[in-house]
C-alpha cells in the first residue's frame, strides 16, 4: 500500500499538474502548429503547381500562334517564379526548340543547361542532356557534346543516349564509332524510344548490318 493516504495522493497529482501543464498546453500548441503548418504548405504547393501549369498552357499558346517574344516572356515567368515546379522546365525545353530553329545555339544552350543542372525531374535532366549534346555537335563542339553524353545513369533513355553519341561521332567524321553507337542504340528492350526504321538506315549508310529485332544479338562487324 502507498504510505500516502488517498487525500494525499490526490494533492500530490494536483502539484504535479499545476507544475506541468504549462509543458502539456505548450506540446498542444506545437502540435497544433506543425499540422496547420504542413496544411498550409501542402496548399501552398498546390496552388502554386495549379499556377504553374496555367502559365505553361500561356507558353504553348503563344508559341503555337508564333508569339515568341510573349512566349519567352512568359517562360522567364516561369523560371523565375515557378523554378521548383517541372513547368519551368518543360517550358524552357520547349523555349531552347524555339531557339534551335531560329538558329540561335547560344541560347538553346545556355538553357537546355539550366534545365539539365537543375530541373526537378530527372527524366527532364536526361532529355535536355541529349538536347544540349545535339545542340553542341550542330556548334562543332563534339568533344564537349560527348562528354555531355557521357553518363552513368541512363535508365530508360539508354537506346537514345547512344543515337546521339553516333549521330555526334558521324559529325565528327568517326564512322566506326557511330557504326557501334547505332548497333548499341537498336538493342534494348525500350523499342518506342528509339525509331528502329531510322537506326538501320543509318547502321547500312555505314555498311552494318540491323538486328532483326531490338532482342537479338548485334552483329560483330569486322
Amino acid at each position: 500500500m502507498s504510505e500516502f493516504s488517498e487525500e494525499e495522493q490526490w494533492e500530490r497529482a494536483k502539484a504535479m499538474l499545476s507544475e506541468l501543464w504549462v509543458y502539456i498546453v505548450g506540446g498542444l500548441a506545437i502540435g497544433g502548429a506543425i499540422l496547420w503548418a504542413w496544411g498550409w504548405n501542402h496548399k501552398r504547393v498546390e496552388t502554386r503547381a495549379h499556377e504553374a501549369s496555367a502559365k505553361y498552357e500561356e507558353v504553348i499558346d503563344a508559341f503555337t500562334r508564333n508569339d515568341k517574344t510573349r512566349a519567352m516572356t512568359l517562360v522567364d515567368e516561369l523560371n523565375r517564379d515557378y523554378s521548383a515546379t517541372p513547368y519551368a522546365a518543360l517550358g524552357t525545353l520547349i523555349a531552347a526548340r524555339a531557339h534551335v530553329d531560329a538558329n540561335e545555339l547560344d541560347q538553346a544552350a545556355t538553357g537546355l543547361k539550366t534545365v539539365m543542372e537543375t530541373a526537378p525531374d530527372d527524366e527532364l535532366k536526361l532529355i535536355a542532356r541529349i538536347r544540349l549534346a545535339r545542340v553542341l555537335a550542330a556548334q562543332g563542339k563534339y568533344d564537349d557534346a560527348l562528354a555531355a553524353l557521357k553518363i552513368e545513369e541512363q535508365g530508360e533513355f539508354a537506346r537514345r543516349f547512344a543515337d546521339a553519341r553516333g549521330d555526334v561521332l558521324l559529325a565528327k567524321g568517326d564512322r566506326d564509332g557511330a557504326l557501334r553507337e547505332y548497333l548499341a542504340a537498336r538493342t534494348g528492350s525500350d523499342s518506342g524510344a528509339v525509331d528502329n526504321d531510322v537506326l538501320d538506315l543509318k547502321i547500312r549508310d555505314l555498311g552494318g548490318t540491323p538486328p532483326k529485332s531490338t532482342e537479338e544479338p548485334v552483329p560483330q562487324e569486322s
